[in-house]
């Protein structure tokens, strides 16, 4: 099945009087000496959001072009186009029609590949928007009713994904890791993600394999359940930003606004993620409380540095291309080019960018540590608490007062992936509580300490002392 795009386009007109130059508008509207930036990018994505959805509602880079203008440049037309995949803005950049894009990991192996058919279409790894050093927030989710507990309980059965994706490359991963040959183990069914969320509520198939933001959303909907976390992998993964090399000799200065503007975006995100939140949900539509579920603390590390750890699953990863079809052998050595970045970093002062490089730290966590959580009350912000525990407290005192409760975020207990802590599966185990992503990972705890038990997240907010 041919992966289907669709196109959102997001041509507002934008006058900057103090320059005179209109930054987003048609072609048709373009004036004669215009320079046009066709931008592809994924507003439902929430890692990108840094080359993307945020990147274009708080106009980074309208301001940073903005100045190029009041500097004797030209004026300068962005043409943002909005896609579910990485697949259609490939495409179009091996038409030479899409000049900047931000895709997962997975499809810019298909991108570095695809795009070698010319030198006009060629294009180059010139950043990373967000990763996770585990590969979670790409996962697999079931209906609320199914009595599949593990990848391998999938065999035999239809499996929706959209292949070439980050998405299906946590299935083939999750797959071969239990066993099981992605190829003949599974039918999938090559879907874009809002027809798979159709086909696995309307049960025609078993489970859908997405990348973010898709299972948080299904999960918040009470529409599926957790299946596979893909931190279970313990693969790095990530999301970054292509450009085509043709386009960035022409103009050198457009790519260096851009990524001076992603850098830009993404010290916003690290600094106020719930702002963030709001501005990337109003961009996208969808739900405030799934957008900061993967763009809060603890969630997506934000970095634009292109990390050798990175990199090196990168380059482990080019056999998936095999395995989905003949694709030409990319270079990940000549694909990645780190120059444009390391300028970028200079120009707006960002320190150093071998530093940032070396950091392994998620930028945007929360003070009190990596078991922290948050509550979020209808009317207030998010509040950190320590752990399960106390977070179960908060949760608690909040209902015997009569509050809302919009949100609730926890770390797995094991493999420490943020996700909401009210569809998340409990063990109490004494007087300690402990919350996993998955029923395979409380069942893990559970053969390792046999006086634990799996208890409801509402027997946990009644019990917790």
């Amino acid at each position: 099945m041919k992966l289907r795009s669709r196109l959102v386009p997001a041509l507002l007109a934008v006058s900057i009087a103090a320059s005179g130059c209109s930054l987003e508008s048609t072609k048709s509207d373009a004036p004669a000496g215009s320079v046009e930036i066709v931008i592809g990018y994924q507003s439902k994505t929430i890692n990108t959001v840094t080359a993307g959805a945020l990147l274009k509602a708080k106009g980074f880079l309208v301001n940073r072009l903005k100045e190029l203008t009041a500097k004797g440049g030209p004026n300068y037309i962005v043409d943002w186009q909005d896609y579910d995949t990485g697949a259609p803005i490939t495409a179009q950049m091996v038409a030479g029609k899409i000049d900047i894009g931000s895709m997962g990991d997975y499809p810019l192996l298909i991108n570095g590949s695809r795009t070698q058919v010319s030198e006009q279409s060629k294009t180059e790894l010139v950043s990373v928007t967000g990763y996770n050093p585990k590969g979670a927030l790409n996962m697999v989710v079931v209906n609320p009713d199914s009595t599949a507990t593990k990848l391998a309980d999938l065999a035999g059965q239809k499996v929706s994904t959209s292949v070439g994706s980050a998405g299906h490359g946590t299935l083939v991963r999750g797959l071969k890791n239990d066993g099981i040959d992605p190829a003949t183990g599974v039918e999938v069914l090559n879907q874009q993600p809002q027809i798979g969320a159709t086909a696995l509520e309307s049960h025609q198939v078993a489970a859908l394999s997405q990348f973010v933001a898709w299972p948080g959303l299904l999960v918040f909907q009470d529409k599926a359940k957790l299946l596979y976390d893909g931190a279970e992998g313990n693969t790095p993964t990530f999301h970054g930003v292509v450009a085509r090399r043709a386009f960035a000799k022409e103009h050198p200065e457009v790519l260096q606004a851009f990524l001076e503007a992603q850098i830009d975006a993404t010290k916003f995100q690290n600094e106020h993620p719930f702002e963030a939140a709001e501005y990337v949900a109003d961009e996208s539509e969808l739900p405030k409380e799934v957008v900061y579920l993967y763009n809060g603390p603890g969630g997506t590390s934000f970095d634009t540095t292109l990390k050798p750890s990175l990199i090196s699953a990168f380059k482990d990863d080019v056999s998936y291309l095999k395995s989905i079809g003949d694709f030409k052998d990319l270079d990940i050595d000549q694909f990645v080019q780190d120059g444009p970045l390391r300028k970028a970093f200079e120009a707006t002062n960002s320190g150093s960018y071998d530093t940032q490089l070396a950091s392994t730290t998620n930028p945007d966590l929360l003070p009190q540590g990596e078991k922290a959580g948050e509550i979020w009350i209808d009317g207030d912000q998010p509040q950190a608490v320590a752990d399960a525990n106390a977070l179960l407290k908060a949760v608690q005192s909040a209902k015997a007062a009569g509050k809302k409760i919009r949100a609730v975020y926890i770390p797995d207990a094991e493999l420490g992936t943020r996700w909401f802590a009210d569809k998340a599966v409990w063990v109490r185990d004494g007087d300690t509580f402990l919350p996993f992503t998955t029923s395979a990972a409380a069942d893990r705890y559970l053969s390792a300490h046999p006086t634990g038990a799996v208890v409801s997240y509402d027997q946990a907010v009644t019990d917790v002392k």
